[in-house]
């Protein structure tokens, strides 16, 4: 009768310790890995956004479908600043169209798209390797016609805004360098404003300060595979 008494007591025991140790949070754990301090975490974008297209619509029909999901890089690098620029953009989607017409994770346009070497827009939708490069092209050929800008007003403040290189060329993805050249040489006066509402002095702010050093000017820059 003891031995079946003591049973009761020692199967709870047991159990109890075995999901003490499992639980018991490990002493080598640094919890400041973990920690979002100091991160930008203030994503927005335009309400207008993107109506989708067919390769997004056959995601909503067929609920078996994977579905991705896109999700902005947190930090000041390249990939920092292009990823927040695409999520402001279009939410990371590559394959949506806005109301303009302008295309993919990027929302360029079709007459960009021809200056840095694209001539088949459905194409280009299609092929996230493709926007990559054309971003990338599109930031070269504006980095070298904005050189001379960034060198003189890289670090001064206009509109109570600094005014650095990676808010430029931001700024240059959304209006155009021409654009962006009044702005700078007005002092803030002539503000380009898109049909959305967006101006340059609003993207001048909101990608200040990221890492685009390694952006190389190039006057032929091209988007080729």
């Amino acid at each position: 009768m003891m031995n079946k008494v003591s049973n009761y007591f020692a199967i709870p025991l047991a159990i109890c310790s075995v999901m003490f140790m499992a639980l018991k949070p490990s002493p080598s754990l640094d919890v400041a890995m973990y920690s979002t301090e100091g991160l930008e975490l203030d994503f927005t974008v335009q309400h207008d956004v993107a109506s989708t297209t067919e390769a997004t619509e056959t995601h909503l029909s067929n609920p078996f479908q994977k579905k991705h999901t896109y999700f902005p890089y947190i930090g000041k690098s390249y990939t920092g600043f292009k990823e927040a620029l695409a999520f402001k953009e279009s939410r990371g989607n590559y394959f949506t169209v806005n109301t303009l017409g302008y295309l993919g994770k990027y929302q360029f346009g079709a007459e960009t798209l021809k200056m840095i070497g694209i001539y088949n827009p459905n194409q280009f939708l299609y092929n996230p390797e493709l926007q990559e490069k054309a971003f990338l092209a599109n930031a070269e050929r504006n980095k070298w016609i904005l050189r001379k800008d960034i060198k003189r007003f890289d670090g001064k403040k206009i509109n109570g805004v600094l005014v650095t290189e990676s808010g430029i060329l931001a700024a240059a993805h959304l209006a155009g360098p021409g654009s962006v050249k009044k702005y700078l040489r007005s002092y803030g006066h002539q503000n380009f404003s898109d049909a959305y509402g967006s101006t340059v002095k609003h993207y001048m702010k909101k990608f200040s300060g990221y890492d685009t050093s390694s952006i190389v000017p190039d006057r032929k820059a091209k988007a080729v595979l």
